[in-house]
């Protein structure tokens, strides 16, 4: 006898396995966003129908199919799992193969532990095959509102050079920069006195003065 799940749950639970996954890596949980489901519902519809299966399979990226259900983004990323088993799938177990094979995959896992990430949106449908065959898709998301910018002011009297997230900067005296970053990269100045890295937040204003052969960072926030 063919055992075949029910996929509402299906979805259910593997939004719980996700969160589950992140809060044994001290992660906070995703919450569940209707755009982002509406988008992995209707990609997860058409690889169904297509018979094809890759993130690009219908010549868009994620993030194209989450702003066409009206989610305004600042970073989408994407899993996708198949499973086919002719005995079928008991409810949470297919949910689990899904999630355990996402683990498993380093592209993947890095998506389900990403810290910046904070919606999720999973559909799960059944693909035309004589056997028990399932797509699953999760979307990952952190909308445009949490997008955070903020600006660097240079009164030293010279260059200042400083490191944002992996970007190594060097701003000329009497600059000012500007950054809208969809992640919370780490902000540190070179010869600050004294020497710490800033965690920048939405409206903050970071004015560099100079102090003997080093420099000063003033930070001002709303």
């Amino acid at each position: 006898m063919v055992t075949l799940p029910d996929l509402p749950q299906t979805e259910i639970a593997i939004v719980e396995m996700t969160n589950a996954f992140r809060k044994e890596n001290k992660l906070g949980a995703l919450a569940p966003n209707k755009a982002l489901a509406a988008a992995a519902r209707a990609f997860a519809d058409y690889l169904a129908k297509s018979g094809k299966f890759a993130h690009e399979a219908d010549g868009r990226k994620p993030a194209a199919r989450a702003e066409a259900q009206g989610y305004r983004y600042c970073t989408v990323a994407e899993n996708l799992a198949l499973n086919l088993d002719s005995r079928g799938f008991e409810t949470r177990q297919l949910a689990r193969n899904a999630v355990e094979g996402w683990k498993a995959s380093p592209g993947h896992r890095a998506n389900m532990l990403a810290p910046h990430v904070t919606e999720i949106g999973v559909a799960v449908v059944r693909a035309p095959d004589p056997d028990p065959k399932f797509i699953s898709v999760q979307l990952f998301g952190r909308p445009d509102s949490l997008k955070v910018e903020f600006s660097v002011v240079n009164r030293a009297g010279k260059a200042v050079r400083y490191q944002l997230g992996d970007d190594k900067i060097t701003l000329p005296d009497r600059t000012i920069a500007t950054y809208s970053r969809c992640t919370p990269d780490a902000l540190t100045f070179e010869k600050a006195a004294p020497p710490k890295p800033y965690a920048p937040r939405n409206g903050d204003r970071y004015v560099v003065s100079p102090k003997g052969q080093e420099v000063e960072v003033s930070l001002e926030r709303k």
